[in-house]
């Protein structure tokens, strides 16, 4: 592969990671006014209509043929379009300010999910490095989520449930991340636009149900008034651009090399919080250093096995040629 092409697909993971990064702040400010679910189908709402348009420009009618794959494309796009942001959201808004950097650690866990995905569904066991890189994440994640009071154990239950929203959210996407290799013959536009739209189809239909229900209302105009800018951000950088840009750089650089590059969230999430002037504490630095030094060390020692799997099958087929 050119040296051109690695730097363009590092380029587009890194531009979705710190759109993602600075995601939670911006939503931030939203979740005061909007709930999760209409600020999820009005973000992606209006995110699907631009892909469909872009999709049938580049590609044509044939581009929206399902080929025997729909119900894949309803499954992968609800758990990135439902599950990950109405959860992920929802999780975030009950736990208030705090929120916001636990979503954020919470989302640089993604490696370590994929793995404990792939063990749990797939019955591919981890290997040393593996589990000891998952359990130095985890511990970066406690730091965050506890800011070192010990005593948040004890009030579990009342954070249990926005806490178990936000992981279960999070592994949506990491679900549907994985699903992209079952697309690996479709364009990145193609797949981003058909789950996008089956995913904030199924999340319109779950809000007008809640709705009736009475658990949330329709907004005001007054209400999409005030978060008017944060929709048009998060539907611009966090949803059209990290989309795209984020299953492109996957697809150059394998999901191996391209998950490196969620560090950048937290990361970028810190240095917006900072910048705020939200009170950081020495647990949020520690912990989101240990998550990141957690993803370089599993990064590392993979990197490791391929090269020596590499250089074994060189032997082989040298040892075959003599």
């Amino acid at each position: 592969m050119k040296r051109s092409q690695l730097i363009i697909g590092a380029m587009a993971c890194l531009i979705a990671s710190m759109s993602w990064g600075a995601m939670f702040p911006v939503a931030d400010h939203a979740l005061e006014y909007i709930d999760p679910f209409y600020f999820s189908t009005i973000r992606y709402g209006a995110v699907a209509i631009v892909l469909v348009i872009l999709l049938w420009i580049k590609e044509g009618r044939q581009a929206f043929r399902l080929e025997g794959k729909g119900k894949l494309l309803v499954f992968f796009g609800t758990m990135a379009f439902t599950v990950y942001n109405v959860l992920v959201f929802f999780g975030q808004m009950l736990l208030g300010k705090s929120g916001v950097m636990v979503a954020s650690i919470m989302e640089a866990l993604m490696p370590m999910i994929s793995i404990g995905v792939l063990w749990g569904f797939k019955h591919v066991k981890p290997k040393k490095h593996m589990i000891i890189s998952m359990v130095i994440a985890f511990v970066g994640a406690i730091f965050v989520i506890t800011k070192g009071d010990m005593s948040f154990f004890l009030t579990l239950k009342q954070n249990l449930l926005s806490l178990a929203f936000i992981l279960i959210g999070v592994v949506g996407w990491v679900i549907y991340t994985m699903g992209g290799q079952s697309f690996s013959d479709w364009s990145t536009l193609r797949y981003s636009t058909l789950t996008c739209v089956f995913g904030t189809v199924v999340t319109g239909i779950i809000t007008i149900i809640v709705t009736i229900q009475g658990y949330v209302s329709v907004p005001s105009i007054g209400t999409i008034s005030a978060v008017k800018y944060d929709l048009l951000f998060m539907m611009i950088l966090p949803g059209f651009v990290a989309l795209l840009s984020w299953n492109y750089g996957v697809k150059i650089l394998s999901s191996v090399n391209g998950i490196l590059f969620i560090n950048f969230v937290p990361i970028t999430t810190l240095f917006i919080m900072m910048i705020q002037g939200y009170k950081i504490t020495i647990f949020d630095v520690a912990g989101t250093l240990l998550v990141i030094i957690a993803l370089i060390r599993n990064n590392i020692c993979q990197r490791k096995e391929e090269n020596e799997h590499q250089k074994n099958l060189i032997k082989e087929q040298l040892s075959k040629a003599v």
